[in-house]
């Protein structure tokens, strides 16, 4: 049974990998052990309850229970910003006129600004390839609601996701080779370690200070801004599908859009039901729901058939083994 499960310590090997397979601009997931240690380490404490709320960055694995692999990794950042500035372009719409020349005149531009701060963002969603179908995806992405859903006060009120942006298949960065990197003098996959390991004032010390047209940008460039990486077009479905939607915010390196949502309003926060567990053998029940613990403590997630009559949930032994939960405990199920 595949279940999505808090990250600790002894998960560095399977982020690790996770990571090197993931490739270039996932930011969230560098190919480096001690970054992957640490954010294990933070992993472990927010789950536990050791840190202040907005510290608080929750990582979670997919694990297939009957052999212990592990397939997939997404997370929960409480929120951002608030150590470290959160740098995007905002897509800028103006209009000039000569009303002597009867001419009209859109422009775009890009605008360095710093507006999230205090968000929660969920993030680092990834699978391997041969996940990548039969509702993993789904679980693994709808498992962070169901943890945000859980006890919502620990999050803010308004979350965000940053999708990837367009690399060839040779791994070049059409955005970054033509704008981004005209500002950082470095190579893409170290601007990108930066960003996740450093206090991010080489941004603030280089990137550009006035606006940049867009019309003047070349057309690799112009065509990249706010599109997604091919991989991540499911994400940004499931997205999408959950209410966020693109808010003109994109990254600074490769340009991947930026989309957003009042958290109260995602489908799967407002839609999931707290019920009281009861275990039987067997489960008489058509379709499969989502199903979570009701605390981030003790936080599990799994898609099986759930029994629902009132507010009873009724689990087979082997869902309540994986979720760990027991007769009369409370679970939040999705239909």
């Amino acid at each position: 049974m595949l279940v999505v499960r808090p990250a600790g310590p002894a998960d560095l090997d399977h982020l690790l990998e996770l990571a090197i397979l993931s490739g270039p601009g996932f930011t969230s997931l560098p190919e480096d052990p001690d970054q992957l240690a640490e954010r294990l380490d933070l992993s472990r404490d927010s789950f536990t309850g050791r840190l202040p709320p907005q510290e608080c960055w929750y990582t979670l694995m997919l694990e297939e229970t009957d052999t212990g692999d592990v397939d997939g990794v997404g997370s929960v950042k409480a929120a951002v910003g608030l150590k470290r500035p959160f740098f995007s372009f905002r897509v800028v719409n103006t209009t000039q006129s000569s009303p002597s020349l009867n001419v009209r005149l859109d422009h775009q531009t890009l605008v360095l600004v710093n507006e999230c701060t205090g968000w929660t963002e969920v993030g680092s969603l990834f699978l391997k390839a041969d996940r990548r179908k039969g509702g993993a995806g789904r679980l693994l992405s709808q498992s962070r609601y169901m943890l945000i859903g859980a006890e919502p006060d620990l999050f803010n009120e308004m979350v965000l996701a940053e999708l990837r942006g367009v690399f060839t298949p040779d791994g070049a960065c059409p955005f970054w080779d033509h704008v981004a990197h005209r500002f950082f003098p470095m190579e893409f996959d170290e601007a990108d370690r930066m960003t996740g390991s450093t206090d991010k004032q080489f941004i603030l010390d280089l990137a550009p200070r006035h606006p940049i047209y867009v019309q003047l940008l070349p057309e690799p460039a112009r065509a990249v801004i706010g599109k997604v990486h091919p991989q991540g077009v499911p994400a940004m479905a499931l997205l999408e599908s959950e209410g966020f939607r693109p808010n003109g915010l994109v990254d600074i390196f490769d340009a991947g859009p930026t989309v957003s949502c009042e958290r109260d309003n995602i489908r799967t926060v407002r839609d999931a039901r707290v019920l009281k567990v009861r275990i039987a053998d067997e489960v008489e029940a058509e379709l499969v729901s989502l199903v979570s613990t009701a605390s981030v403590r003790d936080f599990r997630a799994v898609r099986q058939k759930v029994e629902i009559a009132d507010d009873v949930a009724t689990l087979n032994r082997e869902t309540a083994a994986a979720l760990k939960v027991r007769e009369g405990d409370l679970v939040r199920v999705k239909n």
